[in-house]
C-alpha cells in the first residue's frame, strides 16, 4: 500500500508538472537575433510566445545556442532568422530546421538588399545589417505580418492593430532621425566603426563610410597592421572627429587608431548588433536607434 502511494504521488506530481509546463497553449515562435525578437514581440502582442535565441549583448556573428534550443527550431510553427549570412554560428541548426520542414520567414529575403562595398574579400557579397535603417525594418513588418495570420494562425484583427501601431513608430523613428541627421554638416557625414555596419544607414540618410576598422562585415575577422595604417590615413584625409565601436565587441583597436591617428579623435560607443539587458541604455529596437541617432549626431558635431 505505501508503495502504491508512493508511486500515486510521483505521477500525480509528474502530471501537475507536465500540466504546468505545457499550460500556455499559444503558438511558440522562434526568433534568432534580439533584435528581431523585440520587433516580433510587439507584432503577436499576447497572441503568441516568442522565444529569443540570442541573449542580451551578444555577437549575432558568433552566438551558439543549446542542444535544447536546437529542438525549438524543428518545432515550433515559425522561425524567424535575419539571414544573408548574420547567423554564422547558427547557420547550420537553421539548415537542420529547414530540412526538417519548420516555416521559415528570413527577414533579408523580402528587403531592398545592399552589397558590402570596398570590403577587401567580399565586396559585391550581401550585407545583413538592414536593421540600422528603419525603412527596412517596415519592409520586414509589412512582409511579416501575413505570416502570422496565415502561416501561424494568429487571429487577424489583433495582429492587424499591432502591425499598424508598431509601423506608425517606425515611421516615427524615420522621421526623428532624419530631423536629426540634416543637422549634420556634408562634409562631417563620414562613418568610421568597429566593421562594415552602417551600409544601409548610410545609404538611407546620406552618410560616408569612411572605413572600418575590421576589414569585413564580420566581428570574427582581424585587421591587419597595414589595414589600420590605411584607414588611418582615410581618417586623416575624412577630418573624422569620432570613431563608433560597437557595443558588443572591445573597443581596445577603436582606441589604439584614435591614439595612432594623431588626431583629436573621440570614440564612442554604440548599440548596433544586439539588444540589452533591461535598463542596459537599448533594451529595445527603438529604443537602440533613438540612442545611436543621438550619440552619431553629437559625434559628428562636435
Amino acid at each position: 500500500m505505501k508503495r502504491l502511494l508512493i508511486v500515486l504521488t510521483v505521477l500525480a506530481f509528474l502530471s501537475t508538472g507536465c500540466s504546468s509546463a505545457k499550460s500556455d497553449a499559444r503558438p511558440q515562435i522562434v526568433v534568432t537575433t534580439n533584435i528581431l525578437g523585440d520587433v516580433v514581440r510587439n507584432l503577436v502582442g499576447e497572441q503568441a510566445e516568442v522565444v529569443v535565441l540570442m541573449k542580451p549583448n551578444a555577437d549575432p556573428h558568433s552566438f551558439e545556442i543549446s542542444a535544447q534550443e536546437a529542438r525549438l527550431l524543428h518545432d515550433a510553427p515559425l522561425v524567424v532568422s535575419n539571414g544573408l549570412g548574420l547567423e554564422e554560428g547558427l547557420q547550420h541548426n537553421l539548415d537542420e530546421s529547414i530540412a526538417a520542414g519548420a516555416a521559415q520567414f528570413v527577414a533579408g529575403d523580402v528587403i531592398d538588399v545592399l552589397a558590402y562595398a570596398g570590403d577587401e574579400g567580399r565586396t559585391g557579397a550581401d550585407d545583413p545589417h538592414f536593421w540600422t535603417d528603419p525603412a527596412r525594418m517596415i519592409d520586414v513588418v509589412d512582409a511579416l505580418e501575413p505570416v502570422l495570420t496565415a502561416t501561424v494562425g494568429l487571429p487577424e484583427g489583433p495582429i492587424a492593430d499591432n502591425v499598424s501601431s508598431y509601423r506608425d513608430q517606425l515611421v516615427a523613428l524615420d522621421a526623428e532621425m532624419t530631423e536629426k541627421f540634416a543637422a549634420i554638416s556634408t562634409e562631417r557625414r563620414a562613418l568610421v566603426t568597429n566593421h562594415h555596419v552602417f551600409g544601409y544607414l548610410a545609404d538611407r540618410f546620406d552618410f560616408r563610410v569612411v572605413g572600418t576598422i575590421i576589414p569585413s562585415g564580420t566581428t570574427l575577422a582581424a585587421p591587419s597592421a597595414a589595414d589600420l595604417r590605411e584607414l588611418t590615413s582615410a581618417i586623416h584625409g575624412s577630418g573624422v572627429r569620432t570613431i563608433f565601436a560597437e557595443s558588443s565587441q572591445p573597443d581596445r583597436l577603436a582606441q589604439v587608431l584614435a591614439s595612432e591617428a594623431g588626431l583629436d579623435i573621440e570614440v564612442r560607443e554604440l548599440f548596433t548588433e544586439s539588444l540589452t539587458e533591461p535598463g542596459g541604455g537599448a533594451d529595445t529596437y527603438l529604443t537602440m536607434m533613438r540612442v545611436n541617432t543621438d550619440r552619431i549626431a553629437q559625434g559628428l558635431t562636435r
